[in-house]
């Protein structure tokens, strides 16, 4: 794939991973759009980056998918590339009585639920660009899952397999279809979570791997696996035992406090 002369729309653009793709996509000489809840952090990204397009959008709400598809077209009419990547990771312990049934699917709304209604949003555009793309954000934990975050990890699963059915349905068309796995990352994401949460796992550098998923992309490496997620989906095939007592030790850490 051409990584120049694109127009990019990422959501969550304004912090970690997002942010690192619009500046790594605008140095390659890419129009890139960001957008984000919170008009404060966009306006914070666009002090860093003064020619970046910004647009207050939620990812997870349809109502604002859809105005957001109207100013995109309108504003962007070459937009050719997609980046599914806003999201967010909680410590959830399904225990607490105090976690409420509208709350408890936040997770799934955004990180799984908004990609696919911006895929199903922007598609038609999409599909009459010369060249098109969508790279939608997974994780490592979709091969195996962190069970201090389930319902994330359960997002993040359901997220890797809908790329590999849209994969299939836009194989005879235009628009290329990636996947990109990142491993924990440094990043805002997981500011919340004590590294013991993490089963001890070391961040990798948010640039590096932002740098390693426009090389897979590059190279038409549909499936990116950067760092310890190519390590998870290979131990989850030889040893998925093994590998998930080891990513399981910290919601077993959490369950004995509660004794």
């Amino acid at each position: 794939m051409k990584m120049s002369g694109n127009t990019v729309l990422i959501t969550g653009g304004s912090s970690g991973i997002g942010f690192e793709f619009a500046v790594q996509l605008m140095k390659q000489g890419n129009t890139v759009i960001i957008t984000g809840r919170d008009q404060a952090r966009l306006d914070a990204a666009k002090i860093k980056l003064p020619t970046v397009h910004t647009i207050q959008s939620d990812a997870g709400d349809p109502k604002a998918i859809a105005a957001l598809f109207e100013t995109v077209v309108k504003q962007f009419p070459e937009l050719n590339v997609l980046i599914n990547n806003a999201g967010f990771m909680r410590r959830l312990n399904l225990h607490d009585q105090d976690v409420d049934l509208e709350d408890l699917n936040r997770e799934i709304e955004t990180n799984l639920s908004g990609p696919i209604r911006m895929v199903k949003q922007f598609l038609s555009h999409l599909k009459m660009q010369e060249s098109a793309a969508i790279l939608n954000v997974s994780s490592g934990l979709a091969f195996v899952p962190l069970p201090i975050s389930p319902v994330y990890c359960a997002a993040k699963a359901g997220i890797h397999s809908f790329t590999q059915s849209l994969r299939v349905q836009l194989k005879n068309t235009r628009v290329k279809v990636f996947e990109l796995a990142p491993p924990l990352t440094d990043t805002p994401l997981v500011d919340s979570f004590d590294p013991a949460d993490l089963a001890g796992s070391k961040a990798m550098n948010v640039s590096t791997m932002v740098g390693a998923a426009i090389r897979g992309m590059e190279q038409d490496n549909f499936e990116i696996r950067p760092g310890q997620s190519n390590a998870l989906k290979l131990m989850n095939r030889i040893a998925p035992k093994f590998i998930f007592s080891q990513l399981s030790k910290s919601a077993d850490k959490m369950l004995s406090e509660m004794d």
